[in-house]
């Protein structure tokens, strides 16, 4: 399995605001057209596989949407300028148009199509450029300038043909995407992250939900993960902090079978949503992370995206990332700012009760030790869940910091097959530095064991590692104090908190 599609029609760019509304005139036709030519510019349409898109069908479109919402969206296209004014009045900062119904059917359809291409193996991953977005979305209702709830749809999609049990959605647009939550918030087979500009409830769409305690309901608590950016201006070290302290090690503990991402790019620098800071180029290394989960099954979907420059270079570096290309660098990775780091810290305290991962926070955070001491590895890599807690909380944290020119890694013995994937995924997440240059030394290993690291050197995915149970007390005691040695000189270490935050910030 390789190859990356690119799901596109220039069809869903033919609907626009037909009448004055300040709040909806930033959702425009230009947003799909400068991301696609923008691909075609730098040659990565052609390096793509492209798939003719289909309209999704009505019993498609009722996986997450009601019945007589669906006959009211169908009048649309018969309606007269006025009754579309007042029909797109009973719904929340969106509005309709003659031909959206028939591009929303078209958004949904190459969601859908997106999936069962990756899915069947016809690629690895890819992307879909889809307007009108989808994670506001609701069963019964428009929001958002969303109509139909594209990523929702196409999980529910995957989850019915394709038997899967645990699916990852992430959502790096700057809005939450309450959709998407709504959907599944009962559902423990998928596993919902959104971070989103908040404000202590200040931002659209204000609800509490969104907060860092909205965790799920019934069966599903714990499966839904919020994020809230409280303050703007947040950067790269912000969104690399929040991937390396929660979502990763959740996602890696859930052991998704497919990834979607909700990307909005309204979370870059320059959208007049977002006011945020992050560059571009962060958005190829999120998305190389989370590319060694799932087998590589990974399905990007536009959702925002307003400010035309930094959203037409974030689809690209995306696509390039899911290609193969070197990631770009980096610049001026460092500490994570006071509220990132809080609200970080809320939400694995308020998560503690439902994930292995974090349930040895608490009072070894404690500890004040200020000695510089070497990274090591907890004692036994049977253990499984330390190491990638080393790995995904400390060793990578702070190579991201360091910017390193060349990755060397060193692997002594290297024979069992519980190492084998370990050592694959390491690598795999490694190749995120140093615009991929990598240079492996086996001092003994098996064929087995060259066969993984030299496929993941290649760019395959990291092998499933399979259930990750509760990481050994000792061995996170010991992860924990190399932390607190290490964090006066590395940025991304910090952690915060009411109990912890004297530690991290009172230096002598």
């Amino acid at each position: 399995m390789s190859g990356s599609a690119l799901i596109y029609d220039k069809e869903m760019t033919r609907y626009k605001l037909l009448w004055t509304d300040p709040v909806c005139e930033i959702e425009t036709p230009e947003r799909l057209m400068v991301s696609y030519e923008a691909l075609k510019s730098k040659g990565l349409e052609q390096r793509c596989e492209s798939f003719p898109i289909r309209e999704a069908t009505e019993e498609e479109i009722l996986l997450a949407h009601s019945k007589e919402y669906l006959e009211a969206v169908k009048q649309t296209p018969h309606l007269s300028l006025e009754e579309l004014r007042t029909f797109t009045q009973q719904y929340s900062d969106v509005y309709f148009h003659p031909n959206i119904y028939h591009c929303a059917k078209m958004a949904v359809g190459a969601t859908i199509q997106l999936v069962d291409n990756v899915m069947t193996g016809k690629v690895r991953n890819g992307m879909a450029l889809v307007r009108p977005p989808g994670h506001h979305s609701q069963r019964n209702a428009a929001n958002g300038f969303c109509v139909f709830n594209n990523v929702a749809i196409a999980a529910v999609h995957a989850k019915n043909h394709y038997n899967l049990s645990r699916i990852l959605i992430v959502d790096w647009d700057i809005h939450h995407g309450q959709g998407v939550q709504y959907c599944f918030e009962e559902d423990p087979s998928v596993l919902y992250f959104s971070w989103h500009r908040y404000e202590h409830r200040s931002f659209w769409p204000y609800l509490a939900e969104s907060d860092f305690d909205g965790v799920g309901k019934g069966k599903g608590a714990g499966f839904n993960i919020n994020l809230p950016w409280n303050k703007v201006g947040m950067t790269n070290s912000d969104y690399l902090y929040a991937f390396f302290q929660v979502l990763l090690p959740v996602a890696y503990e859930f052991d998704p079978e497919l990834v979607l991402i909700c990307a909005g790019f309204d979370s870059a620098i320059g959208d007049p949503e977002g006011h945020m800071c992050a560059s571009p180029e962060i958005f190829g290394h999120l998305t190389h992370l989370l590319m060694s989960l799932a087998k590589g099954r990974l399905c990007v979907v536009l959702e925002g995206g307003y400010n035309m420059s930094s959203l037409a270079q974030s689809v690209c570096q995306t696509v390039q990332t899911l290609l193969g290309d070197p990631t770009p660098v980096l610049a001026s990775v460092g500490s994570p700012c006071h509220s990132a780091l809080e609200s970080v810290q809320n939400v694995r305290a308020v998560h503690q009760n439902y994930w292995n991962c974090f349930k040895h926070i608490g009072e070894q955070e404690l500890l004040c030790v200020r000695s510089l001491s070497f990274l090591h590895f907890p004692q036994g890599l049977h253990d499984r869940a330390s190491v990638m807690q080393a790995v995904l909380c400390l060793l990578l944290p702070m190579a991201y910091e360091f910017d390193p020119g060349l990755v060397v890694q060193v692997l002594g013995k290297c024979n069992s097959k519980q190492e084998v994937p370990i050592w694959a995924q390491l690598t795999s997440l490694l190749q995120g530095l140093a615009q991929g240059k990598t240079l492996a030394l086996l001092q003994v290993s098996t064929d087995m064991a060259r066969a993984g690291l030299w496929a993941s050197l290649s760019g395959s995915p990291g092998p499933s590692l399979g259930p990750l149970g509760t990481p050994l007390a000792e061995n996170m005691e010991a992860l924990e104090a190399q932390r607190q040695r290490l964090k006066s000189q590395w940025g991304l270490l910090l952690k915060t908190g009411v109990s912890s935050i004297f530690n991290d910030f009172a230096k002598p």
